[in-house]
């Protein structure tokens, strides 16, 4: 029990930290790509999450728990989350939204709408982002994909595109 609590935090800790830290956010940017909400949207994973993963996970072996526990508890996360992604269920009962994450409150994660920016980053529980004040309802239409949308459909570009872009401002820079 201890590890699904705890395993749900550190998905919110890396899920929140991919939408402000801009070398996290290149790797999940394509995540968030669709303008479109759907099962299949879920399905739109980047080929560098695991690069970004496994520094915010290593910590649950060094506290004890088993890798392969830790592996499984990640896999409930990501088997839970894909029934989210979908606009077919509007709102379950308050009960029920009031502490699990339900596809209203991640209809609100994937919104390009001002207010929905960077809120609800809930893996299983919505009730992190409760706790830390990242919590929105939702309360008009999502207008999904990003604030700028990209001009193309090729996987390639849409996976490296912002990477690309980080290297590029950073070479641009001139100093730390």
């Amino acid at each position: 029990m201890a590890l699904f609590f705890l395993e749900d935090l550190t998905y919110y800790a890396w899920h929140r930290a991919s939408h402000e830290v801009r070398f996290l956010w290149a790797a999940h940017e394509n995540h968030h790509s669709s303008e479109r909400y759907n099962l299949s949207t879920a399905l739109r994973q980047s080929w560098t999450t695991p690069l970004t993963t496994i520094p915010f996970w290593a910590w649950l072996p060094l506290a004890g728990f088993h890798p392969g526990m830790v592996l499984a508890a990640s896999s409930w996360s990501l088997l839970y989350q894909y029934w989210i992604h979908t606009e077919a269920i509007v709102r379950l009962p308050r009960w029920f939204e009031a502490v699990w994450n339900t596809p209203s409150h991640h209809r609100v994660h994937h919104g390009a709408n001002v207010q929905y920016l960077d809120r609800n980053y809930a893996g299983i529980l919505i009730v992190w982002d409760r706790w830390f004040g990242t919590f929105e309802p939702e309360d008009e239409r999502v207008r999904y994909g990003l604030t700028k949308n990209i001009p193309t459909h090729n996987p390639v570009y849409a996976a490296f595109h912002e990477l690309v872009a980080v290297v590029r401002d950073a070479a641009r820079a001139g100093s730390w």
